[in-house]
């Protein structure tokens, strides 16, 4: 059978979280960390996006094999490892560049995402907050920021962050895992 290649991009707080669960999901080829959505021209640096006045998100692309999974499972398990009822904030990590955000490469991805977000909306008591926006300009992270969990397992902030949302991807979507 040959290959459905598509790609996916979002953000869900901080990038190394979002890498780290997508990198076990079956199907997929590829997790780059990296910043979109921002309003400054030019690459911007962690630092700069750190500082929270870039409007950048972290984000991360996705490469995935849509023969193997679909973009609404990707958005599923998405949506359910990371609060998207939290504006602008995913745990102790608060600024715009941890926003909850979707950006779809073309209207069908469009059309899936919302009908997701409108799915899942009745999984929370509060109101799913997640951007949905065409993709903008994505530029990669440095290097020191891809593969992050698998190459910083023991560091305290995957032990205590990272961690509990693989937990939870393996209880709820362990069907969907290498």
């Amino acid at each position: 059978m040959s290959k459905n290649i598509q790609i996916a991009t979002i953000g869900g707080g901080c990038f190394w979280c979002t890498e780290a669960v997508f990198q076990k999901v079956k199907g997929v080829e590829k997790v780059v960390s990296g910043y979109a959505g921002g309003n400054v021209p030019g690459k911007p640096t962690y630092r700069e996006i750190c500082s929270g006045l870039t409007g950048h998100a972290e984000v991360i692309q996705i490469t995935f094999d849509a023969n193997i999974v679909s973009y609404q499972d990707l958005l599923i398990i998405f949506m359910t490892t990371h609060d998207p009822t939290t504006l602008n904030q995913q745990g102790a990590d608060r600024g715009t560049q941890y926003r909850s955000v979707i950006y779809y490469h073309d209207e069908q991805q469009q059309k899936i995402a919302a009908e997701v977000l409108k799915q899942v909306q009745q999984y929370y008591g509060n109101k799913i907050v997640t951007e949905l926006s065409a993709l903008p300009t994505f530029y990669i992270a440095e290097n020191e920021h891809q593969n992050y969990y698998r190459e910083n397992t023991r560091q305290g902030y995957c032990t205590y962050v990272i961690e509990p949302k693989l937990a939870t991807l393996r209880k709820l979507h362990a069907d969907k895992l290498n």
